[in-house]
């Protein structure tokens, strides 16, 4: 089935952040509610049409910070040539370029120089996500932020409210083909709106749990998930990538 429209009814909750007053968490339910999974390898269609078993891995990532750089640097350093297709390349040509004058992980052979190309002795995908579970680590220690964030968005906003305090917005939703910019529009295919993908066990608030402890904190990610379960059986807005009840 095609992807679902961009717009739609979506349920939004507010609420403090226990650790920080002057934030404001604004989480959209209808996605954290929702059965996305991440389907890599299994009926993933990738963001381009002749490169399907790229995923959304096929242009690289941009890192967030020096310190997100730093520390993708590090791990990947520890990666051998068993977890790495591309490990000797890597070492010999280096993992990062520049795009538009900021920081990416190297295309590649087509894709992002961390991809494992299918028929690779230890499977197709990240060699920094392999790594980090033959170490016992999450993923999203040793992977680049907007890779072990994606679909899920954080964003920010400033607002100064009617009596003149001014408090911080930390929005939590789903990372849609917006997300990408103006190169949204050329990607074939993409996840989160996706029915192929609507098909997780747990909902993404569960399944994504550790991400959004580390996006969020842990005592924010706990009202929030008090605030999914209230909500688990009055939903108003369901995702309309979402299997029928």
């Amino acid at each position: 089935m095609p992807e679902v429209d961009l717009d739609f009814p979506r349920q939004w909750v507010e609420f403090a952040d226990p650790a920080d007053p002057e934030q404001i968490f604004r989480c959209d339910l209808t996605w954290l509610l929702s059965s996305w999974t991440c389907i890599f390898g299994s009926g993933c269609k990738g963001i381009l049409a002749d490169r399907p078993d790229d995923g959304c891995c096929t242009h690289g990532a941009h890192f967030s910070d020096k310190a997100d750089e730093k520390r993708v640097r590090r791990f990947a350093k520890a990666l051998t040539a068993d977890e790495w297709q591309f490990r000797s390349e890597g070492l010999k040509g280096g993992t990062t370029e520049l795009e538009d004058g900021k920081k990416k992980t190297r295309v590649y052979d087509g894709a992002c120089i961390f991809l494992n190309r299918p028929g690779f002795a230890a499977g197709q995908g990240c060699a920094l996500h392999l790594h980090a579970l033959n170490i016992g680590l999450h993923p999203l220690e040793t992977k680049p932020d907007v890779c072990w964030q994606l679909p899920v968005r954080r964003s920010y906003d400033r607002v100064t409210r009617t009596d003149d305090t001014e408090v911080l917005i930390t929005s939590i939703g789903e990372y849609d083909r917006r997300g990408w910019g103006a190169g949204g529009h050329d990607l074939d295919w993409y996840c989160s709106g996706a029915t192929e993908a609507h098909v997780g066990r747990d909902p993404v608030y569960v399944s994504y749990g550790p991400e959004l402890v580390e996006l969020m904190g842990q005592p924010a990610y706990d009202v929030l998930v008090g605030l999914c379960e209230d909500a688990t059986g009055s939903r108003l807005a369901i995702h309309p990538a979402d299997p029928p009840a």
